[in-house]
């Protein structure tokens, strides 16, 4: 029994540990534990951690600063916790890891009941940073300048990166050795700074290459590089001459070379001048980059002083230690510049002489050789010298005996030399041997031939032989024939012409009286007197000739009237004789035969005389001698100029009468005929002797003229004239003519009538000259005005304008024009005074002017009249004189010509005492006028007046109408239509607000409106315009429009007159169904009025002259003085006043406030003159009588006229009102607007 009770405890035991063991939990541990990281910032890590059977929380420590379990990590927005937690996956997810990331982490489980907290093993997260940027010196990207073969330090920097960075250079492709790095802190914690310095020796073939400097670091997949350029300053190289031919520095005189300098390489490229014996002679270069090279080519043209001369060429830029150059040795080679013949070359036949010849320097020098045309003469001897610019100078003498056959040969000297083998150098002269002529004779005429004077003639002189030429000369009469010294002379020679051993001499001439029986020699010397052997050949001829001359002489000098003369004339001498006659003024005279003789050139001489008896006619007059020869049938005249004494005559053209201008000048010709002429002119004015030497406005001119200048009218009258000479005295009197423009004396300035009398206008003026129609009258206005009914008289110096029957049109300035062709006219001015009884201006039946009632307003009632003489205002009230004594009233009256004007102003309106009918009376001795002004309280405004159509078109309607009197406020229109199938009416407000001129928009084609007006104003509507009257007006149809258009168009098309008949058919059928329509039409609006009259009462007053609509729209006439309304008040009241907009208050009507068609006519009204200095305003209303623009005083006098903008710019008392009510209600209204109801 033990056995199993040991047995059941233990199995009982054993099943109590089990379940023990199996209800305890298991212990939670890692599974998986983070590692060590190194990331590249900017990328994402996973830090791993595992925990099996978790029981705890886990959660993440960084640095020993706990992040908490939640997955999402507050307060670290790239730090969150992923993986499987049912896994036991609690990986910690960093995103775009940066340098704050670089610390230590470790995994930690909190305890549980039943497990320990776990905590990893601390980790590292090594974060990896490459450098922000790479800095060098000299700076990145730049073009660095070195000297090549100098040391330089060149620096880069690596700044802020993790670890550091290693850094190397590069040159080109070769490494550089010898980098000193070294590291500083970073800008911020845990970066680090690298610093490498290299020390570089750039050689020339470094130009333009790079030097880079390159970083590693492990945060970096590729290494980062900057670099810059390097620029190497070396010297170029030794510049080379390129010269044409094989032979450096050998060429010829006059050859033109092309020099090439070259220098290669050098940084910058080398600079190149050209220089000769140590001077610059050219700086012109040019660098080719492409070849690394600098050029310059010289143009040389070489010439003899050139020889031995040193050409270079040098080159060097900035960084060359010294001047390179290549030197040139020039070898010239360079003939003789000239060949020079000593000796004479003009021989006598059978001479010896002796020629030299030498040459100037040349290199080499020369051998000469002797030419005789073709025949070679041998030297006598030669010998050779040093000459310029390193040449030889060479000389040949040779002897000679020339002879007559050598005449004209080529004497040549020649130079030749090896050098000098394509050049032909020589010189050569002529030899002129000198010999006789052989024969000398002439050809001419046949003897015995005739010639007259004027002919040319042609002689040839010829000679053969001799050397030197002969110099043929002709001689006339043992006299040189002397050479002509222009083209124009009548005789000319010829020079020597050669022909072969021919020799002519031509002479040509122009036949004159001497070359008669003359005897023309031909000479071959100058000397015509010579007679020894030299050859000569003569010949002669015989020439006619005409008179060479007439003369005539008197036998005395003195004549005088009645005087005898005898007149001789000689006609000199002619070949054959001529013939004499006389003539006096174109009349033949008989003289005394007349005798020949002998004379020059072997012609004849004629003379004969004539006698004469002479008059004072006679003087000046010529008597002429005319030599004529038969044969020649030519004339010789002369003539004779009596002169005969005598005294003064005055001719006939003498001016006897002269017209002047006032102010202007006169210029008394004289005509007069005298013999000798007038020693002098004695000028006389009213008796008055004018000084012969002047005055301040008078002249004596030569010949006698008398000159004046800035007359005036006293300078007319008569001049006379005395005019003297040794023979005796004359006198002539001439009158001068003043004329001057016209001066109006007398004209009256006023001049008054009766309206229906006569009156007449004198003009007396003073004028010279008198014209018939120099008076013209003009009515002076802004308009012109007719003068039809008045007439114009001119009677000499007076000028009348008669008016007959005056009307008051007729009054007004009337101007005297007087013109008689002397500037400037006269113009004169006469005022028009038409007498005649009062007319007030009635600018409507019955004025109003509103005025508030409160006693502390005041009004201004304006009464304006026209009349003759001055007129006088009296007012009334009620019909009661007013006392205008009493101080409320204050009264002014103006006077601007005949418009007259009375200003009363009330102070301190009332409505009981002020409320009334106040009357105007205009009175002077002819009669008198009144109007009524009626001072209203505030009130709606009245019904505009006058409505109208002005323009229709198919989509609206133009409407124009007069303003009625608005109440003492400011008023608005508004328009109202009624448009078919539209139940009640539409209103439209006018805009702006207060135009009278409206054009309603919108409408449809072809319809029928009716159109109704009223006025609106702070205190309510007026009735409607004229006495609610409905204007009908139909629109335009559309197809009226187009068919206007289309009738435009010129072309129309005919149809046949068998078409007619169908259309015409149609039509009126169409006519019919219109009809038909229309009837209905009318039908049915008189039943929808009867509907439409059932209405309220309120619709029946509004519809009340409905009747009326129904008539076709007749304009209505206007009497002419409508005028703006207006009110007045005090200034002081302005700003107590408010907006009435929308205010429409239940007052009782005032008796002038009734509607207007409930009467049996309404009012016009007239506007009151606003607030400011009465005197100013007055003088603003009526413009100055007297102003420039002469206006007619009485045009606007009639009833039915009203002057247009007397009072345009009158201030409004309610203009200031605005617009908007103050918030008191709708039927408040100030207590100042209310007034008093009457």
């Amino acid at each position: 029994m033990a056995m199993p009770r040991a047995a059941l405890r233990t199995g009982i035991f054993l099943r109590l540990l089990g379940a023990v063991w199996l209800q305890t939990p298991p212990r939670q541990d890692f599974w998986m534990l983070p590692d060590n990281v190194t990331v590249i910032t900017g990328e994402d890590v996973v830090l791993k951690c595992g925990v099996r059977a978790r029981q705890g929380h886990v959660q993440w420590v960084k640095d020993g600063f706990v992040l908490g379990p939640n997955p999402q990590i507050p307060g670290f927005p790239r730090y969150h916790m992923t993986g499987d937690p049912d896994q036991g996956e609690f990986h910690l997810h960093i995103s775009k890891v940066d340098i704050s990331d670089d610390a230590e982490f470790e995994c930690q489980v909190s305890r549980s009941e039943t497990s320990p907290e776990l905590i990893s093993p601390r980790i590292s997260v090594t974060v990896l940073v490459p450098p922000k940027a790479i800095q060098m010196n000299p700076e990145v990207g730049s073009l660095v300048t070195w000297v090549a073969g100098e040391e330089y330090s060149v620096t880069c920097t690596s700044s802020d990166s993790k670890p550091e960075a290693e850094i190397s250079f590069h040159q080109d492709t070769w490494l550089l050795p010898d980098v000193f790095p070294y590291t500083n802190p970073g800008s911020q914690e845990k970066f680090v700074t690298t610093e490498a310095t290299v020390r570089v020796t750039p050689r020339p073939s470094d130009n333009g290459k790079l030097l880079a400097c390159e970083v590693i670091n492990p945060a970096m997949k590729e290494p980062l590089k900057s670099s810059f350029t390097m620029n190497i300053l070396f010297p170029p190289g030794p510049p080379v001459i390129e010269w044409p031919g094989q032979l450096e520095g050998k060429a010829k005189a006059g050859q033109n070379l092309e020099l090439l300098c070259v220098s290669r390489g050098g940084n910058p490229l080398a600079t190149l001048q050209w220089l000769k014996n140590g001077k610059v002679i050219s700086t012109v270069w040019e660098t080719d980059h492409k070849q690394a090279l600098a050029r310059s080519l010289l143009p040389l043209t070489i010439q003899p002083e050139d020889n031995g001369a040193q050409l270079s060429c040098e080159a060097q830029n900035s960084v060359s230690p010294e001047v390179q150059e290549h030197v040139i040795t020039l070898h010239i080679t360079f003939p003789p510049s000239a060949i020079i013949i000593l000796g004479s070359t003009s021989l006598e036949e059978n001479k010896t002489t002796t020629f030299s010849c030498y040459t100037k320097s040349s290199n080499p020098g020369v051998l000469l050789r002797w030419w005789l045309g073709w025949r070679e003469l041998i030297p006598t001897d030669v010998t050779v010298t040093d000459g310029l610019h390193g040449g030889r100078v060479t000389m040949s003498n040779v002897t000679y005996t020339v002879r007559r056959a050598d005449n004209g040969l080529m004497l040549t000297c020649e130079a030749f030399s090896e050098a000098f083998a394509k050049e032909t150098l020589k010189k050569s002269v002529t030899l002129n041997v000198k010999y006789p002529i052989q024969r000398l004779w002439i050809e001419s005429f046949p003897e015995g031939e005739i010639f007259r004077a004027g002919n040319y003639i042609r002689l040839l002189c010829l000679a053969t032989g001799g050397n030197p030429d002969p110099s043929l000369s002709w001689c006339k009469d043992k006299k040189p024939v002397v050479e002509p010294k222009s083209a124009t002379e009548q005789r000319s020679r010829s020079s020597v012409e050669k022909s072969g051993n021919t020799f002519t001499r031509e002479l040509v001439l122009k036949l004159d009286p001497s070359d008669n029986q003359a005897i023309y020699t031909c000479k071959t010397t100058s000397n015509c007197k010579a007679t020894n052997d030299q050859a000569s050949a003569s010949t002669k001829f015989h020439v006619q000739f005409p008179p060479i001359n007439v003369t005539i002489s008197a036998n005395t000098s003195v004549l005088r009237p009645g005087d005898s003369v005898k007149l001789t004339c000689v006609s000199l001498s002619s070949n054959p004789p001529a013939n004499l006659s006389w003539e006096k003024e174109g009349e033949r005279l008989q003289g005394v035969p007349f005798k020949h003789k002998p004379s020059r050139f072997r012609g004849s001489e004629a003379s004969g005389s004539i006698f004469l008896h002479v008059s004072s006619q006679d003087h000046g007059h010529r008597v002429i001698c005319k030599a004529n020869s038969p044969e020649l049938q030519e004339t010789v005249s002369a003539f004779y100029r009596l002169q005969v004494l005598y005294p003064p005559k005055f001719l006939d053209d003498q001016v006897l009468k002269v017209e002047a201008q006032e102010h202007g000048g006169a210029l008394f010709p004289i005509s007069v005929s005298a013999n000798p002429a007038p020693e002098f002119f004695n000028w006389s004015f009213q008796g008055s002797k004018l000084s012969p030497d002047g005055g301040p406005r008078h002249r004596i001119l030569p010949g006698g003229a008398l000159k004046l200048w800035n007359l005036t009218k006293g300078d007319g009258g008569e001049y006379r004239l005395l005019c003297q000479n040794a023979e005796g005295v004359n006198e002539t009197i001439i009158r001068l003519d003043i004329h001057y423009p016209p001066t109006i004396r007398t004209i009256q300035d006023l001049t008054e009538v009766d309206i229906g009398g006569s009156a007449e206008i004198l003009c007396i003026v003073d004028a010279n000259p008198v014209l018939p129609d120099m008076f013209r009258w003009e009515r002076l206005g802004e308009e012109e005005q007719e003068m039809e009914d008045m007439e114009q008289i001119s009677q000499g110096l007076t000028g009348r304008l008669q008016i007959h029957r005056a009307t008051l049109e007729q009054a007004g300035p009337y101007q005297c024009i007087v013109d008689n062709g002397i500037a400037p006219p006269a113009r004169a001015v006469s005022q028009l005074i038409v007498r005649f009884a009062p007319e007030v201006e009635h600018p409507q039946p019955l004025t109003k002017v509103a005025a508030a009632g409160d006693r502390s307003s005041s009004a201004t009632l304006h009464c304006r009249a026209r009349g003759v003489p001055n007129v006088v205002f009296t007012w009334a009230k009620n019909g009661v004189p007013l006392d205008l004594q009493d101080p409320r009233y204050t009264e002014h009256t103006y006077h601007q010509g005949p418009v007259h004007s009375s200003v009363l102003t009330i102070a301190n309106v009332t409505a009981a005492q002020d409320y009334a009918l106040f009357t105007c009376t205009a009175t002077n001795n002819l009669g008198a006028d009144h109007t009524d002004i009626q001072i209203v309280s505030i009130s709606r405004p009245d019904p505009p007046k006058g409505l109208r159509v002005t323009n229709i078109t198919h989509h609206s309607v133009g409407l124009e109408w007069k303003a009625g009197f608005d109440g003492g406020l400011e008023q608005r229109f508004r328009v109202r239509y009624e448009a078919p199938e539209t139940p009640g009416y539409l209103y439209v407000d006018v805009f702006p607000p207060q135009a009278t001129t409206f054009t309603v928009e919108g409408l449809r084609p072809f319809t029928l409106y009716h159109f109704s007006l009223l006025a609106t104003n702070a205190l309510g509507d007026s009735d409607l315009a004229d006495r609610g009257v409905r204007l009908p007006v139909t629109t335009i149809d559309m197809e009226e429009s187009s068919e206007k258009t289309e009738d435009q168009s010129p072309t129309e098309t005919e149809l046949p007159q068998w078409f007619l008949l169908p259309i015409l058919f149609a039509l009126g059928v169409l006519l019919l169904l219109s009809n038909a329509s229309c009837i209905g039409y009318v039908f049915w609006r008189q039943k929808y009025r009867r509907r439409s009259s059932e209405g309220t009462k309120e619709e029946k007053t509004e519809e009340g002259s409905e009747a009326r609509a129904g008539n076709e729209y007749e304009e209505s006439r206007s009497s002419g003085r409508n005028a703006p309304s207006t009110t007045e008040s005090s200034a002081e009241m302005e700003p107590y006043y408010h907006s009435m907009k929308d205010f429409s208050p239940k007052l009782l009507p005032t008796l002038e406030e009734e509607p207007q068609h409930q009467g049996l006519w309404h009012h016009e009204y007239e506007e009151v003159a606003g607030a400011g200095p009465l005197y100013d305003e007055v003088e603003r209303l009526y413009p100055p009588y007297t102003s420039g623009a002469w206006r007619a005083p009485y045009r606007g006098a009639q009833m039915g006229e009203w002057p247009r903008g007397a009072y345009e710019e009158l201030g409004r008392i309610y203009d200031l009102v605005p617009e908007d009510l103050p918030g008191e209600g709708q039927d408040y209204l100030p207590f100042n607007l209310q007034g008093e109801l009457v």
